[in-house]
């Protein structure tokens, strides 16, 4: 049943045009128009302006500070940017005007609504409200999978080129929630639909339909390699639609797109790899029903990619194709033939990572072949170059070139894509992936020539330092050796690496970072797990991330600003009154 609220009388809204009050906690308007009464919400739901000291005319209303409009007698905004205004039944009687407040609806599907709406315009404070919201609407449990799986849906549907860097930051941000602040979460996820709205460009994909046949993954697989391998991209679509209807398992699917993707050298400099790394692990957040949905959008990329073969880095002065070539066509039967195990775990995977930054490749793929003689998993394997590559950021000197930093976290983000995918599916298919990263770790080389000072030499980690120090690090630019030492100094006199990860979550959400930024962290991250608790290797994995955030702060820091304006909106905060001051 309704509440009536009085708010004034007849002859007062007559004289002033409008009256004032509040509706529980909530601050209403009454205005009279056109020989009637209507009233809404107090707070302009753009920025919270005070609507009342607006402008009624024919009906319309319009907020003074941003010049939103909106229609008196339903609430609705003419400009989307705005949102609809919360609108209320009014009874004027021969005692006063009354507003009829009625029990609130369930505001999930209007939060979602405004969510697809922010994305379709790229409006970054309206998927801020509407994160907010849903994680206030439903608790972050159930928030979350909501937020994840509209911006997917969005993602795959709006991109024709397919899967790209939009639906890749968003997995790393979804991948690595558990280890941010709690308050940082909702930000985190704004930051990654952001991306996909950038990532966008409205152009509708049509996806192809799957073949009608049930046909087996050994077909399936077998097919799509030679559509990936001749550039085939609708071929390449048609047959993973296929594969993914079927009921294989993420090991079979992985292994089919993990040839494919490791059938020519370094993908698209690591990207395609990437990419498809993520997707599998966005069907992980959202359920495997997804994968029809998901997967199949890395086909037209994964065939239309440059392959790093045809490159001449990977030709001259050393003829890397080629080594590699002989290499994968040895490993199938090395990994057939190990008899026995006498790898030594992760001492024996940190003296294989550096072994891998060794000057010889050759050597380095001998060290490999090694490995898998002396029965390395094609975990350890892949591990091992994940670590080698983390180092070459962690060794990266600061006389290079700036835009170097890129080069060492392709080698990084892909060797890690690889190191996820063998978990799935370790076949001699897949595992070529390692000796690939492997190769460009040793192109990276004169990244490290000379190493950059170990974090351990450095003063700052002689004693505990404190994790606070970091923040001259990222409003100052420079700190790189700084922001490693603390971080390796923390961690290495026994500081928690759920703390190290959390603050350089909060350094990493707190800019306007870029695509490479949000890889880098949640590589690092993904690694952190494969190695013990107090490990050298975690900390040197930790003391590089902090070295890469220093070297890209600060920026301008917008997109943040935008989710405080968001949340303090959300606490009625009246954040006109500092505009006025």
């Amino acid at each position: 049943m309704a509440e009536r609220v009085q708010l004034g009388t007849v002859d007062e809204l007559h004289k002033k045009g409008c009256l004032t009050g509040k509706v529980g906690t909530q601050p209403v308007c009454v205005f009279w128009s056109d020989g009637a009464a209507y009233a809404v919400d107090d707070r302009c739901p753009h920025m919270g302006f005070p609507l009342h000291r607006g402008t009624v005319e024919g009906g319309l209303l319009t907020c003074h500070w941003h010049h939103a409009r909106f229609d008196l007698s339903s609430g609705g905004t003419l400009d989307p940017f705005a949102d609809d205004v919360g609108a209320y039944p009014v009874e004027v009687d021969d005692d006063g005007v009354w507003v009829l407040v009625e029990a609130p609806a369930d505001r999930v599907p209007h939060l979602l609504q405004r969510l697809e709406e922010g994305l379709e315009q790229g409006l970054s404070l309206v998927m801020a409200k509407a994160v907010l919201g849903l994680f206030d609407a439903l608790g972050p449990a159930e928030a979350i999978p909501a937020i994840l799986g509209a911006g997917t849906a969005f993602g795959v549907r709006y991109r024709e080129a397919g899967w790209g860097s939009g639906l890749t930051v968003l997995t790393a941000m979804a991948n690595v929630l558990d280890a941010l602040d709690p308050a940082d979460r909702p930000l985190a996820l704004v930051h990654g639909l952001v991306f996909v709205a950038r990532d966008t460009t409205g152009a509708p994909r049509f996806p192809l339909e799957p073949l009608s046949a049930d046909l087996p993954a050994d077909r399936l697989g077998a097919w799509y390699r030679r559509f990936v391998g001749t550039r085939s991209g609708d071929a390449a679509e048609r047959t993973l639609a296929t594969a993914t209807r079927a009921t294989f398992s993420a090991s079979a699917l992985a292994g089919i797109m993990g040839a494919a993707v490791t059938d020519h050298v370094f993908v698209d400099g690591g990207h395609t790899v990437d990419f498809t790394n993520k997707a599998f692990e966005m069907v992980e957040h959202l359920g495997p029903d997804r994968a029809v949905e998901i997967l199949p959008t890395l086909a037209q990329q994964t065939a239309g990619a440059s392959r790093s073969e045809e490159s001449s880095e990977w030709r001259h002065p050393h003829p890397l194709a080629d080594l590699l070539a002989r290499a994968e066509a040895d490993l199938p039967g090395r990994m057939t033939a190990v008899i026995g195990r006498s790898f030594g775990g992760d001492e024996d995977v940190d003296a294989l990572a550096w072994a891998v930054l060794g000057d010889e490749p050759a050597e380095i793929l001998a060290a490999l072949d090694r490995a898998v003689d002396a029965g390395a998993t094609a975990e350890e394997l892949a591990r091992a170059v994940a670590y080698a590559a983390a180092l070459r950021i962690t060794r990266f000197h600061t006389q290079n070139d700036h835009r170097d930093w890129d080069v060492v976290h392709h080698g990084f983000t892909s060797a890690n894509a690889v190191h996820q995918l063998v978990c799935r599916n370790g076949s001699p298919e897949v595992v070529r992936g390692v000796y690939q990263g492997a190769l460009k770790v040793f192109l990276d080389r004169f990244l490290n020539l000379p190493p950059a000072r170990s974090p351990a030499t450095h003063q700052a980690a002689a004693t505990k330092p404190d994790l606070a120090d970091l923040q001259a690090c990222w409003d100052r630019q420079g700190m790189v050796d700084e922001a490693g030492a603390i971080v390796y100094g923390w961690l290495i006199n026994g500081g928690s690496k759920a703390e190290v990860l959390a603050v350089l979550g909060s350094a990493l959400l707190a800019e306007d970072a870029g695509f490479h930024w949000f890889q880098t962290y949640e590589a690092a991250a993904r690694q952190l797990a494969a190695w013990p608790d107090g490990s050298e290797q975690q900390a040197l994995i930790l003391a590089g991330t902090a070295r890469w955030l220093a070297a890209h702060t600060p920026t301008r820091r917008e997109l943040p600003q935008v989710v405080r304006i968001a949340t303090r909106l959300r606490r009625g905060d009246p954040l006109y009154e500092l505009a006025e001051g």
